[in-house]
């Protein structure tokens, strides 16, 4: 099976080396970028082959579309006559609908819409798939399988991308305000700065292998650290009364706002 990426930033390189480590044949790789020294650049250390945009289409049996939403409607029309019958298109651009790739690409393309995370560069990625009109199963499984090679993969409605967007497309970042937030605080109370930053990532990193293991609730495991009258208990109050829980409500709903507001219209 030939796999084609359709732009070579970082989400386009990550899963180019997450299946080359996968153990996916390297020749049927094919990598393109508007940059065709950006496209040797990233598919010449892995064995993978730089390629025209159009040639990718024409080879690949799945169409990995990688490149900005701004770029998205110039590279559909560059590729569209020669986009096979047969071929699985995936999308990876924010906020580009189903309903506009279809609208664009031959009459009955398979297409699907993930939104991924960051976290992909560390296989420890969250993509979310939406399958368009002729999308079959089969293909939905192998669009599924694609993405497991950098994370985990949940099949959601359309109609909530941009929720996703706002939570696990934008998480990571929110996730790492607050890191850097805590790291500050450390240096603030006197620590060293690389001690600091020691404590917060593995206090994180527990936290959440916590999460994921025990499979509790966060309010149980939130209520086992906070002892009566205890410094937990102090540090909770002092974040209820800034409205901190308010504060992430709110900042998740204008980044799913933002999101409905970025996708072009399907017509």
């Amino acid at each position: 099976m030939t796999i084609a990426l359709l732009g070579a930033g970082v989400m386009g390189q990550t899963l180019l080396s997450a299946l080359v480590r996968a153990g996916h044949d390297p020749a049927s790789l094919l990598v393109s970028d508007k940059s065709a020294g950006r496209a040797e650049q990233v598919a010449g250390p892995v064995g993978a082959r730089a390629v025209s945009a159009t040639e990718a289409a024409r080879t690949a049996d799945i169409l990995v579309l990688a490149v900005k939403p701004q770029d998205m409607e110039a590279l559909i029309e560059e590729i569209r006559e020669e986009v096979r019958d047969d071929v699985l298109v995936v999308s990876i651009a924010a906020a580009i609908s189903t309903e506009f790739l279809e609208r664009r690409l031959p009459e009955g393309a398979s297409v699907v819409r993930v939104m991924p995370n960051t976290p992909a560069l560390v296989d420890q990625g969250m993509s979310a798939v939406s399958p368009g009109r002729h999308c079959t199963p089969e293909q939905l499984a192998q669009a599924r399988t694609l993405l497991e090679n950098v994370g985990k993969v949940l099949v959601i409605d359309e109609s909530h991308q941009d929720a996703v967007t706002a939570i696990s497309g934008s998480g990571p970042a929110y996730i790492f305000y607050v890191v850097e937030a805590m790291i500050e605080a450390g240096v603030l109370l006197g620590l060293p700065r690389d001690t600091a930053t020691g404590l917060v990532v593995q206090t994180l990193y527990g936290a959440a292998t916590m999460i994921r293991e025990t499979e509790a609730h966060p309010t149980v495991l939130r209520e086992q650290v906070s002892s009566p009258g205890g410094t937990t208990v102090a540090a909770l109050r002092e974040l209820e009364d800034h409205k901190v829980r308010a504060a992430f409500l709110t900042a998740m709903e204008a980044a799913a706002r933002r999101s409905a507001e970025l996708s072009p219209p399907a017509g």
